[in-house]
């Protein structure tokens, strides 16, 4: 006999755990940076059967249960991989964009619309983008880490950071599928792949002078950057090094002035990681004024719980909260 697919209530029925055990909002503005809703004709897709997590209802329930002032939506758009180039990948990104934008107006005290983009998708991608920020009054644009195995720092992609930076919206850059061989069991593609693609995106993105060209670039990393903190110093002596690290391979063209640490303090990163340790490191290493509060629940409800509970242990301060917990995403997303 199939299985019968969850409904929104049992959905919610069957978690480990009640309102009542969440935080109050008790900060000044509470704002979760992170979540994913796909637009229906996705959501639909047989793979999810029938339970598809990234709902306006759950991201709603979600919103409710954790006391949030606001919800930043997105979608992950792992999908887009699957397109061809060209007319497939516009029409799926402004399927999305709208939908993200219609789930907005219906909600506007609660929601905050951002759109999707591929970089390097050419001018018909970039005008889409365009149009959901001009249009559907989208405040920022999630991109993928790597699309079809390319990268944002691809020359392809500099109008795309041109027509951010006139626009003057924060890029959110979130993993892509990453899947490997090697990482398609165990979810490893969700939990290692995945987040070491998004580092790989954002130091890659350093190296070739992407703050040199676009100093005013407002750049968010999810997942705490997939680790970049912790390896920023390998990137610094491989960036000072030059002669003595010579059999380590070649460093050119050396596209930056600085060493990698100056640019990643540029960055902003988000909280999405439930390591409290990890979190702690990554706030002292970019500064109360970078990082920002991210559950990225939906998909995982339960996540949510966890996202808020670490915030607690990680040693801020009263205005260091007030920054982190909602405060810096409204000043990027000029709310």
């Amino acid at each position: 006999m199939a299985e019968k697919p969850a409904t929104g209530d049992d959905f919610f029925a069957s978690l480990p755990f009640v309102a009542s055990t969440l935080h109050p909002c008790v900060f000044p503005v509470l704002i979760d940076w992170h979540t994913h809703i796909y637009e229906p004709r996705e959501a639909a897709q047989p793979y999810w059967r029938g339970r598809c997590p990234m709902t306006l209802e759950n991201v709603l329930k979600a919103h409710e249960i954790a006391g949030l002032d606001r919800t930043v939506i997105s979608s992950a758009a792992h999908y887009l991989r699957n397109l061809k180039p060209g007319k497939d990948i516009v029409e799926a990104l402004e399927r999305s964009n709208r939908y993200l934008a219609r789930c907005r107006d219906q909600h506007p005290e609660k929601l905050v619309a951002m759109a999707t983009c591929v970089p390097a998708g050419g001018d018909e991608v970039l005008k889409e983008l365009e149009r959901a920020v001009k249009e559907d009054d989208c405040r920022a644009v999630l991109i993928n880490s790597s699309h079809q195995g390319r990268y944002p720092d691809a020359d392809e992609a500099r109008p795309f950071f041109k027509l951010v930076t006139d626009l003057d919206i924060p890029v959110f850059v979130h993993p892509g599928d990453a899947t490997t061989p090697n990482s398609a069991d165990y979810r490893l593609a969700s939990s290692i792949s995945r987040p070491a693609d998004n580092c790989l995106s954002l130091a890659r993105l350093i190296v070739r002078g992407i703050f040199e060209q676009f100093p005013k670039l407002k750049l968010v990393g999810s997942h705490l950057g997939g680790g970049i903190c912790e390896v920023i110093g390998r990137m610094d002596y491989a960036y000072s090094l030059i002669d003595e690290a010579f059999f380590l391979g070649p460093y050119e063209p050396k596209l930056i002035k600085q060493p990698p640490s100056h640019y990643l303090r540029m960055m902003y990163l988000d909280s999405t990681s439930y390591t409290p340790l990890a979190a702690k490191m990554c706030l002292e290493t970019i500064g109360a004024d970078h990082f920002i509060f991210g559950t990225d629940a939906p998909p995982l409800f339960a996540l949510k719980r966890q996202g808020l509970d670490m915030m607690d242990e990680i040693g801020m301060t009263a205005a260091q909260r007030a920054k982190v917990m909602g405060g810096n995403a409204a000043r990027l997303l000029k709310l």
